[in-house]
């Protein structure tokens, strides 16, 4: 019986193809629940990018890592005097204006790092060394800004922009800077262009702030507690958190502060309501399509269990493969945005699941819509024509 259940659902091919094409599994609806939270994700990419550090420590009123709230040097010897601190250097986060060769001005994150260690330099280097930072003007651009917001105006028109290269100079805040290399960095949450540069260098792009620190990052000693030793910086005064705790901080920050989430969250609400009406009509009208078949089952002796198991057969099947056809379509949308600069989109199991457990439950609906009206047909009404 559950071959012909299927024999009923594939033998007309065009209102198979029908019935695929509207399953909710199949319409990438994916992006648009991941967008929120991959975009999310780049409040603390600078986070993210840092990993060697386990604290981070900063003025009280810092609501997110894109919040800048500069604190005076000596801070840094403050927490090297906490106990359980390893090691602490400081970090300069601003912005500034970036004169481009062209004479155009672009605005940009400036990261000034520890002059002697060097943290807090970006993870990958792709051409360069992060050592030449050392170098008189030195600076290090990232590899998405330096290919679009950064780069050289052609003087052909039509043609793309010149991606900045190792040699060339920029003007920060009427200051020479040179490129030393190029970086692989996360996209800020704003994308702008992100330079590095040592922390001396960034005092001196920089002339008008008498504060420049605006984190101070911390190593735990070895068998220390992360999060202890966050506790020991707040007596003095100053807000210290974990990797983890920052991140978290940044990201509610940004959901309590922006109409993403909602104006996301309604797009994936609006879409799972249209797909589980459109998807019930349509089994609705196939159950209606084939009732006398379901008749003749039901005159033949079949149960109400059987019947019911033959629909839900045929839901969890186009349910699957409408699934598997839709995942597999919202994947190489994924990738293929992997090919530019602008932001990724990232596709996790996490995600996929809960698309599953969403389409789950939308064919479990329209096989009990669908159902209700075979359950209640009467074997006789099919014959009386």
């Amino acid at each position: 019986m559950y071959k012909i259940a299927i024999t009923m659902l594939l033998g007309d091919k065009g209102k198979s193809r029908h019935r695929f094409r509207h399953r909710p599994g199949l319409h990438p609806h994916d992006p648009a629940a991941e967008h929120p939270f991959n975009h999310a994700s780049h409040t603390y990419s600078l986070i993210t990018d840092i990993s060697l550090p386990d604290i981070w420590v900063m003025d009280p009123q810092v609501r997110s890592s894109e919040d800048s709230r500069a604190l005076l040097d000596t801070e840094v010897y403050r927490v090297r005097g906490v106990q359980g601190v390893q090691w602490a250097v400081p970090l300069h986060k601003g912005s500034q204006s970036v004169r481009l060769s062209n004479g155009e001005l672009e605005n940009a994150t400036i990261l000034g790092l520890d002059d002697a260690t060097l943290i807090g330099g970006p993870g990958e280097v792709a051409d360069g060394t992060l050592a030449d930072l050392r170098l008189p003007d030195a600076v290090i651009v990232d590899e998405s800004g330096a290919r679009n917001r950064l780069a050289r105006r052609s003087d052909i028109p039509g043609q793309p922009p010149i991606p900045l290269k190792v040699g060339d100079t920029l003007e920060i805040n009427e200051k020479r800077a040179v490129v030393v290399g190029i970086a692989r960095a996360t996209p800020t949450f704003r994308s702008d262009p992100i330079i590095y540069t040592t922390y001396n260098k960034a005092k001196n792009f920089n002339t008008s702030d008498r504060k420049m620190v605006t984190f101070v990052l911390a190593k735990a000693k070895p068998g220390e507690n992360p999060e202890e030793v966050a506790r020991h910086h707040r007596a003095t005064g100053l807000a210290a958190l974990t990797a983890d705790q920052f991140k978290q901080k940044s990201l509610d920050f940004m959901f309590q502060h922006t109409g993403m989430l909602i104006n996301f969250g309604f797009v994936v609400v609006v879409g799972f309501v249209v797909g589980t009406a459109v998807t019930g009509q349509i089994f609705y009208n196939f159950t209606l399509d084939n009732l006398r078949y379901f008749g003749v089952f039901k005159a033949m002796g079949a149960t109400n269990r059987l019947l019911l198991g033959m629909i839900l057969l045929q839901a969890l099947l186009v349910g699957l493969i409408g699934f598997g056809i839709g995942a597999g379509l919202t994947s190489l949308f994924a990738l293929s945005t992997h090919s530019g600069d602008n932001i990724k989109l990232e596709l996790g199991l996490p995600l996929l699941a809960g698309s599953g457990a969403a389409v789950l439950l939308i064919v479990l609906v329209a096989a009990f819509i669908s159902a209700r009206k075979v359950l209640k047909l009467e074997p006789a009404v099919v014959f009386k024509s």
